[in-house]
């Protein structure tokens, strides 16, 4: 009796064990205690993967024997995999190949967009260097996407979901970049453009003097003109929103040149115009902020010249934004010699919203203005918080019509330059640019994904009075821990021997 009930209770546990292997193979848990859950699929990469009606082919290019944090990334994939495969109804099918097992699969993954990368490997005490593969190719029919390396974290969700857009997308809306007024080609903002490519079909756009703007632009994106608009075109321009359209502009009405010691408005070119009469102003004042990032400044001791960095209020670090869409997910804009907005629509009908703000410690300073990178600040000088530095407008912006309009008071912020000029641009700064035409153009489904992930988690500034409690307390609370156990113990001995002496052991 008593075997049988070991055997039946054995067969129950087997039973068990049979069924969640089966729900398993079908459902893909994992649990996700990160603080921007960078293992939980996104909201916008669960659609895309909805929508898929075609098979979408992963093969993906791993060395079999990887460092341990590269290993790692391997395994990441490959659970990201799973969970795109089940996500998609199977529309997402994968393999991994080892490009190191043979020439053969070496050339095939190189023809294919994957080249080898080198890192270190540690074998017996001695730190050698190993051909590694850590890329993918996406296939849908006739169209293929690379990944040249998987990269870790929250970007690796970005990567692949993008790339299966991407081939998915058949008929991509377009997006125009304004030129004719001194404005930067779109390859001069390659960040930004590169982002906009997974969605759009970018294209650079003159305003021709007979015929209007085209209605199928779905954003008019106007980034750092520098020369005046005829007349003509600024009624072109309302013309189009009254159709709908959609208008993106980075403008500084203020000098931002750091070559130049003296700043001053810039010559008027007509924008600051054409945003008043939207009921948008653009302030003659710098925005300064202790917020901010730092120069280069060098100095001449002695015989020697010593680089070091100091901080410039001039270049404020924006961490303050809404819930707008745009500002959705962004921790740290930097946009220097930045002005500031205020707005009162004249139609009740305008909705404007602010996107970002500077801190509590920032001020203005009106221009003209003698630049001196070496000025000692003080908090008497930030005492104007909260300046408006990007909104958001929506409603008849020209009359008629339901337009929208977003304005970011710096035009370079995303620009990287062209050539040899060119540098890469702070992370949030391409999101913000991104997610403006994103929301501007009604798809947003990638602000979500693309903002996902960590990036800026500066320290607290602490406060005099503070930082020496710190200090102190962390020398003085080991002590003074010390001395309390030493008494503690001394009465405890004290005690015990009181206790022996008495009989009461």
């Amino acid at each position: 009796m008593k075997r049988s009930k070991v055997i039946s209770k054995l067969l129950i546990f087997l039973a068990i064990l049979v069924v969640v292997n089966m729900i398993s193979n079908k459902v893909f848990l994992r649990l996700d205690f990160t603080a921007d859950k960078s293992y939980t699929l996104s909201k916008a990469t669960k659609d895309i993967l909805k929508d898929l009606d075609e098979v979408v082919t992963v093969t993906a290019y791993f060395t079999q024997d990887l460092p341990p944090q590269l290993q790692k990334s391997r395994q990441d994939f490959e659970d990201l995999l799973i969970e795109y495969e089940n996500r998609s109804g199977g529309n997402v099918v994968y393999e991994f190949v080892n490009p190191n097992e043979s020439e053969e699969e070496e050339q095939k993954a190189q023809q294919k967009g994957i080249n080898p990368v080198m890192v270190n490997v540690t074998e017996k005490d001695q730190v050698k260097q190993q051909r590694a593969y850590l890329g993918a190719v996406l296939q849908l029919g006739e169209k293929t996407e690379i990944i040249p390396m998987v990269q870790p974290g929250a970007g690796m969700e970005y990567a692949l979901t993008t790339s299966i857009k991407k081939i998915s997308l058949t008929d991509k809306p377009k997006v125009a970049f304004l030129q004719g007024h001194g404005e930067p080609s779109p390859n001069a903002s390659i960040q930004v453009l590169q982002q906009l490519a997974v969605l759009y079909d970018v294209t650079p756009y003159t305003i021709p003097d007979t015929a209007d703007i085209p209605a199928y632009f779905k954003t008019i994106a106007i980034i750092n003109p520098t020369d005046s608009f005829p007349q003509i075109h600024f009624d072109k321009l309302d013309k189009y929103l009254r159709t709908g359209g959609s208008i993106y502009l980075a403008y500084s009405n203020l000098q931002t040149d750091l070559q130049s010691q003296y700043l001053s408005a810039v010559p008027d070119i007509g924008i600051v115009g054409w945003l008043a009469g939207k009921g948008i102003n653009m302030n003659n004042q710098y925005v300064i902020d202790a917020n901010c990032g730092t120069v280069n400044a060098v100095e001449q001791r002695g015989m020697f010249r010593i680089n070091r960095q100091i901080q410039f209020p001039y270049f404020p670090i924006v961490s303050k934004f809404t819930d707008h869409p745009v500002a959705k997910g962004l921790e740290g804009v930097i946009l220097p010699f930045v002005s500031a907005f205020t707005y009162s629509p004249g139609d009740s009908a305008i909705h404007i919203s602010p996107l970002a703000f500077t801190s509590e410690k920032s001020g203005v300073v009106s221009a003209p203005v003698l630049i001196d990178i070496n000025k000692e600040w003080s908090d008497s000088d930030f005492n104007a918080p909260n300046q408006v530095v990007a909104l958001a407008a929506d409603g008849p912006l020209a009359g008629s019509g339901n337009s929208k309009l977003v304005v970011i008071a710096n035009g370079s912020f995303a620009i990287n330059g062209e050539g040899q000029q060119q540098q890469q641009v702070n992370p949030d700064n391409i999101n913000l640019a991104s997610n403006a035409i994103d929301w501007l153009s009604d798809d947003t489904g990638l602000i979500d994904l693309r903002t996902k992930g960590i990036t800026s988690r500066p320290l607290k500034k602490l406060e005099d009075t503070e930082r020496n409690l710190y200090k102190y307390g962390n020398f003085a609370l080991p002590i003074l821990l010390m001395i309390g156990i030493a008494i503690y113990r001394r009465q405890r001995f004290a005690r015990k021997r009181q206790s022996w002496i008495q009989g009461n052991y």
